[in-house]
């Protein structure tokens, strides 16, 4: 077959591929259900099922015209429709998804996946590899959170959007002199959906071995801002939150499933996907239950709420908090990202991971294992006054040339906070 043979061959399978797509997006499934005599009543009885109110306007009859309108559409293309995260009108064809995956609708449970297309490939380990380079070439100490925040710095996409949310959560309101938080989770989920993972979970999940290290990490999505609040709420709560809220409870749906830990997984993840796991995390930042480090002695991760005033349904607000705080597979995604290994291991090469024993009080070293004994000699968390220092110290600190350019940008354009909050960010001990 000739060139010209392989490039014809190449884009029908092209188009082809976008004409799978298409029919599985469930805003085009929607649309065609509506134009549909036969459909669309039976997608408006099944909306007035979800709906709080459905049983008063559907009358007695109501059990039974649900039934019918969820049998009927299983055949229909809505079944098996999905979405893509971050697109255009993404709570517009969640809101069609879950009208039919809706659990409970009058006792109608259907099994629950998530909406979002699957993650059927891991890194681009060509860009991931380039992203560490200099620090495999010759540099005696290895800082790969340092090597993260360079690459971001050169790459268009990455360097903007990160400017962006950063700009946005640290940009004190001029009323109540504090930042705005909604805007700032809406600035995060674009950073975290539209910037490859390649950049996004080299700055967010990279090895520290120092305090120092550990708390420019956790400061990566701003948690004055998008994290942290005067009063941890009860996780219950922000559970309830998140599931009324189409995005949220979509990405926690997928959390829950790429992140489902199996004991007798040898990955420790029923799903056996690294990669899948992590992009599921990172789809929750921005949200109601954003997680994010607890401290910077060690990489334990959880939201910012509470199971402390949960009554009798601690055991379920425990369940729902241990997703973070004691998941083998999550544990074990952390551990091999941060350790250089692969992110999907195949039967044949596994790596070797100890499976969590921490319990109780013990949660708050679920993930120590990934930092030295440097730590427990490492100095005091710093105080607001000292990052105050190190941001000024740090804005003025001489880096290489390729830094230097981008620093010199920054400076040119950014006002002085957010230019003084992305210092911080890239320093590194010398």
């Amino acid at each position: 077959m000739d060139l010209m043979g392989l490039y014809l061959l190449h884009l029908s399978f092209a188009a082809l591929q976008v004409l799978l797509s298409a029919g599985r997006d469930c805003l085009i499934a929607g649309d065609t259900c509506s134009s549909d005599e036969t459909c669309s009543p039976r997608l408006r009885t099944l909306r007035q099922c979800v709906a709080g109110n459905g049983s008063m306007k559907l009358g007695p009859g109501a059990r039974s015209q649900c039934a019918n309108a969820v049998s009927a559409l299983l055949s229909s293309p809505l079944y098996g429709c999905q979405c893509r995260r971050g697109m255009k009108k993404e709570k517009n064809c969640l809101s069609i998804y879950w009208s039919l995956h809706q659990s409970g609708i009058h006792g109608l449970n259907l099994v629950e996946n998530y909406p979002y297309e699957a993650i059927e490939k891991g890194y681009d380990f060509v860009r991931l590899a380039s992203i560490t380079a200099d620090s495999e070439l010759g540099m005696t100490t290895v800082n790969r959170c340092l090597d993260a925040a360079k690459a971001c710095n050169v790459d268009d996409v990455c360097q903007k959007l990160r400017t962006e949310y950063v700009s946005t959560c640290i940009k004190p309101s001029t009323k109540s002199g504090l930042c705005n938080r909604s805007r700032c989770n809406k600035a995060l989920r674009r950073f975290f959906d539209r910037v490859p993972p390649e950049y996004t979970h080299e700055l967010l999940f990279c090895p520290c071995s120092d305090m120092a290290c550990s708390e420019r990490r956790r400061q990566t999505i701003v948690p004055s801002c998008s994290y942290e609040g005067e009063d941890k709420p009860s996780c219950l709560s922000q559970m309830r939150i998140c599931k009324a809220d189409y995005v949220c409870r979509s990405r926690l749906a997928q959390f829950q499933y790429d992140c489902q830990p199996e004991e007798q997984s040898a990955t420790g993840c029923k799903q056996g996907n690294y990669a899948a796991c992590l992009i599921a995390y990172t789809g929750l930042i921005g949200s109601p239950i954003t997680p994010n480090y607890v401290d910077n002695s060690t990489s334990s991760v959880s939201p910012w709420c509470s199971c402390s005033a949960s009554g009798n349904l601690r055991d379920q607000c425990t369940e729902f908090l241990n997703y973070f705080t004691d998941n083998l597979c999550l544990r074990n995604a952390l551990l091999t990202f941060g350790n250089g290994m692969d992110f999907t291991p195949t039967p044949t090469r596994l790596p070797r991971l100890s499976p969590v024993t921490d319990r109780g009080p013990q949660h708050t070293t679920v993930f120590v294992t990934m930092e030295t004994e440097q730590n427990a000699l490492s100095p005091a968390k710093p105080t607001q006054d000292s990052v105050k220092v190190r941001l000024w110290s740090d804005s003025t600190a001489s880096f290489d040339t390729q830094q230097n350019s981008a620093r010199a940008f920054a400076a040119a354009s950014l006002p002085v906070w957010i230019f003084m909050f992305l210092s911080f960010l890239l320093s590194c001990d010398q």
